[in-house]
């Protein structure tokens, strides 16, 4: 993400492409992508909190980014040229959270056979972000008060407190609020992360950024399999801008991956379009659906070839006496908000005759 700090949403490099000659614009690796007023929001955050040393707090559902965000700060930070040291809290044993953190000295516990420093010491002088900050064990969070408060800390098992320069960026999913509610978080560490928080978008509120990011992981997973590039169909790009990605950009670009080796060049297969159960890893476990239920995505599915063969016999029309919204039995301006969820365009839209 070098640069200047507006083109992670100016200017990109165009790569692939659509059918019927509509284009698919990527940017290098590691660059944020996008260019909905919600990402500018974020952006312009971050650009304004970067140049100073406030503790910036990224909070957003799994997938979002937020590790994208925080190197973004880094990097137009004036410790830019010092190290970014990521820890992910929920991934450190708990027993082993204070030495990862703080490093220790030989013999401090068993299996201790060698003095080490911790992630605090690697980031000296540069910025640390602590990933899933809600998971950080109660025990150890009045240590990270201190170094918030005081910049000191000491390693396990040694007398000696060493002092430290470092900015601290935290980033989580939980309600961190209601974690403090429930003693799960202490309140004065909250207050004091949270000097400027961010809240990021998930994907279903950022719609416009969708072909962007999809035609971006269709040029990265061919370069990671080695196989040309699949071109995205204008019905698939509104199928995808129509889903509402549980999983956010992760899941976006887990699916783009699974077509592209699907493809074998040429046209994404149709089969590519998210399955629930087999992201969730159920298919082989989960009991079997009744034929009187239908899954969600098929429901989405039937719901738009429902509502397409309205506008089809109705030759376009939303509005009027044997117009779409009348077959379907709802409200023409019903039918437009489902329209637009669907991304259904065209003639659509068209009010009256056609």
């Amino acid at each position: 993400m070098n640069g200047t700090p507006g083109d992670s949403y100016g200017e990109p490099r165009k790569h692939g492409s659509f059918v019927n000659g509509s284009s698919c614009e990527t940017v290098p690796p590691e660059r944020i992508l996008g260019q909905s007023p919600a990402l500018r929001k974020v952006l312009a955050q971050a650009e304004m909190v970067a140049p100073t040393e406030a503790t910036v707090l990224l909070m957003g559902e799994s997938g979002t980014g937020k590790d994208l965000v925080a190197r973004h700060i880094h990097e137009m930070s004036r410790r830019a040229q010092r190290p970014l040291v990521t820890v992910n809290c929920s991934a450190v044993p708990r027993e082993l959270c204070e030495s990862e953190f703080f490093g220790h000295l030989r013999g401090a516990f068993t299996g201790a056979l060698h003095d080490r420093p911790g992630r605090f010491h690697l980031a000296n002088h540069g910025t640390i972000l602590l990933d899933e900050i809600g998971d950080l064990p109660l025990d150890v969070q009045p240590k990270l008060l201190r170094i918030l408060q005081e910049g000191q800390y000491e390693r396990v098992g040694e007398d000696t407190t060493r002092q430290l320069d470092v900015r601290v960026i935290t980033a989580t999913n939980r309600d961190l609020p209601a974690e403090v509610r429930t003693g799960h978080f202490r309140a004065d560490l909250y207050y004091r992360l949270s000097v400027f928080p961010i809240h990021l978008p998930p994907v279903r509120a950022r719609k416009e950024d969708i072909a962007l990011l999809a035609g971006y992981f269709v040029t990265l997973a061919a370069r990671k399999f080695d196989v040309p590039a699949p071109r995205i169909t204008r019905e698939q790009c509104e199928a995808l801008t129509a889903y509402d990605w549980p999983g956010n950009v992760r899941e976006l670009q887990n699916v783009i991956e699974r077509a592209v080796i699907l493809s074998r060049g040429g046209v994404l297969p149709l089969e590519f379009f998210p399955d629930r159960e087999a992201w969730d890893g159920a298919v082989a476990t989960s009991p079997p659906v009744p034929d009187e239920i239908i899954p969600e995505h098929e429901w989405r599915i039937r719901e738009r070839e429902n509502v397409q063969a309205a506008l089809n016999h109705a030759s376009g029309r939303v509005y009027g006496p044997g117009g779409a919204a009348y077959l379907l039995g709802v409200k023409p301006s019903t039918l437009e908000s489902r329209l637009r969820a669907l991304g259904i365009r065209g003639r659509a839209f068209i009010k009256g005759t056609a």
